[in-house]
């Protein structure tokens, strides 16, 4: 009997998962690349939804209670629903500055980084610009984040950790290496968008950013905003448009400078053809050169 109990208490411990909250599914994905089996996940987001204007709900602070890691995009993008959610769970072990925190932020070369903040400039973000996970070139170094983070919370499965990460970084490189020769294809090439949303993809590649549709990040157009910019934007070839904003405007500027409106994905899940990270890149990439 005695044993018995052992072995069933031994079974406990190797298959307990861990309980991990990511606040975005692209974030969801990348966890199910390299815990497997070995994570319990919850997603709070929704790929259609904005990323800054997430609605908080008693089921995520449920989850956010039990959990042993919460990971987050950061650069305050998620300053609007997360502080309350994280209050309101009373874990100790998911604050920031806790092991069970992790900012995927820290990992990555934040750009547009403000010099001064004021209310005058719109909704900008102190860090810089939050949108990095659309550089596919970001992603590596986002996965290997959380696998070390994996390993510190759970060293006993270290090994299948990384061995996860490293299968998954194989596949990782070989498209990117794709998507890499079909995206030179755009370079040069100038657009306009609605947020400053695609700044990592186009800085990337080397498509020319004319100006956005938003007169500063968060304030929607103007008429005077609208003008201005379609005086300066000869030579435009898409509009690039999020799923979640308005899309008069777009389909306005597009007619007055004979360009396309491009509806382009942000997110896993925000269409239908984005089921995972790779194929969300491979949407974006073929909605642009089709």
């Amino acid at each position: 009997m005695r044993v018995l109990v052992l072995f069933l208490l031994f079974l406990s411990v190797s298959f307990a998962q861990l309980k991990v909250v990511a606040t975005y599914p692209w974030i969801g994905e990348l966890v199910k690349e390299v815990g497997k089996d070995r994570v319990s996940l919850y997603v709070i987001a929704k790929g259609t939804e904005d990323p800054h204007f997430v609605v908080p709900k008693p089921s995520h602070i449920a989850k956010m209670r039990d959990a042993d890691l919460l990971i987050v995009q950061g650069a305050s993008l998620e300053v609007g629903f997360l502080p309350p959610l994280l209050q309101q769970s009373n874990n100790p072990k998911i604050q920031p500055g806790r092991q069970g925190y992790l900012d995927l932020s820290e990992f990555v070369e934040l750009i547009e980084k403000p010099v001064n903040i004021s209310r005058a400039m719109g909704d900008v973000h102190p860090e810089g610009n939050p949108h990095y996970q659309l550089d596919p070139h970001n992603i590596p170094p986002l996965a290997r984040a959380i696998a070390e983070r994996l390993c510190q919370l759970d060293n006993p499965n270290c090994a299948y950790y990384r061995g996860n990460l490293e299968d998954f970084l194989k596949r990782w490189n070989t498209r990117l290496t794709e998507w890499d020769k079909e995206f030179a294809k755009l370079k040069g090439i100038k657009v306009i968008q609605y947020h400053k949303l695609y700044d990592y993809l186009l800085q990337r590649y080397g498509m020319v950013l004319v100006g956005t549709l938003e007169p500063l990040p968060g304030i929607p157009p103007t008429g005077k905003h609208i003008e201005g910019l379609i005086s300066q934007a000869q030579g435009v070839k898409f509009i690039l448009q999020d799923i979640y904003h308005e899309k008069r405007t777009a389909q306005f500027v597009a007619q007055r400078l004979n360009a396309k409106v491009v509806i382009l994905p942000h997110e896993v899940g925000a269409v239908p053809e984005a089921k995972d990270l790779f194929s969300l890149f491979d949407e974006i990439l073929r909605r642009l050169i089709q």
